[in-house]
């Protein structure tokens, strides 16, 4: 039986992303599964590779019950992040090179070396450098926003932009933090990092043995996102977006108008 055509739909996602231009749900037509649709993923970064861009990091996704809600699955995904991703703190992106863009509060943790996958969280934490909010933005390559799980992953779990405030020691705990989404100054959303699989670190223990799984083993100096502490809210032209993590401080990023 011949599977599915994974070159094939990686450039057709790549394609929708480099023109801001939505397309139809895929994996339905093409029969894409889980595991076909990681490979995918892997054949779209290795196309943006191919250009010059470099790998930094990975992000989970749907870490919280929030998310899964908002999209409609059920099961933690990751995906990867390059160099051109990263706006600078308190930094400016054109909305314009988005679908319809969303953004979402989430903890970053700096890789001081590599964890062993199903190392216990007790014993990776001195894997950690540092630790520091973030705020993503997702943009679904798909019309309404709207996927099945194979969909999203393939399209590298809806990745587009992030920045990464300020970076800090891990502290003792990172269970319970209070976050806070801004936009233009006002509360979009209040969470906590509880929702974030219970604990940060469990997204980070759940990153590295998903990803090693598909052979990706984290690297050091990357970059891992835990996922997001509240539900996404869509970034309008104009708007200055903040996020705020009890004790470990806040970033920030606008779009223009």
């Amino acid at each position: 039986m011949i599977g599915p055509d994974t070159a094939g739909i990686a450039e057709r996602l790549g394609e929708a992303a480099d023109t801001a231009t939505a397309i139809a749900q895929l994996a339905a037509e093409t029969g894409l599964d889980v595991d076909a649709a990681y490979g995918v993923q892997t054949a779209l970064i290795q196309r943006r590779l191919e250009r010059g861009e470099r790998l930094v990091g990975l992000k989970m996704g749907l870490t919280s019950k929030a998310k899964m809600a908002q999209v409609g699955v059920d099961e933690v995904i990751w995906g990867r992040l390059t160099d051109t991703m990263r706006i600078p703190d308190g930094g400016t992106l054109d909305p314009t090179r988005f679908i319809h863009p969303r953004v979402e509060p989430e903890v970053a943790f700096l890789l001081d070396r590599l964890p062993e996958p199903g190392e216990p969280i007790g014993d990776f934490t001195d894997a950690v450098r540092a630790v520091a909010p973030a705020i993503e933005v997702i943009d679904s390559r798909y019309a309404n926003f709207t996927f099945s799980l194979p969909d999203v992953i393939a399209d590298n779990t809806s990745a587009a932009a992030f920045t990464i405030g300020p970076w800090s020691p891990v502290p003792d705990g990172l269970d319970n933090l209070g976050v806070l989404l801004e936009i233009d100054g006002r509360v979009a959303q209040v969470g906590s990092t509880a929702a974030i699989l219970g604990d940060p670190r469990r997204a980070l223990d759940e990153g590295i043995r998903l990803a090693g799984r598909h052979g990706v083993r984290l690297r050091e100096g990357w970059v891992f996102l835990a996922g997001a502490a509240t539900a996404a809210v869509p970034l309008r032209p104009g708007a200055h977006v903040r996020a705020v993590v009890e004790h470990l401080g806040t970033t920030s990023l606008r779009a223009s108008a």
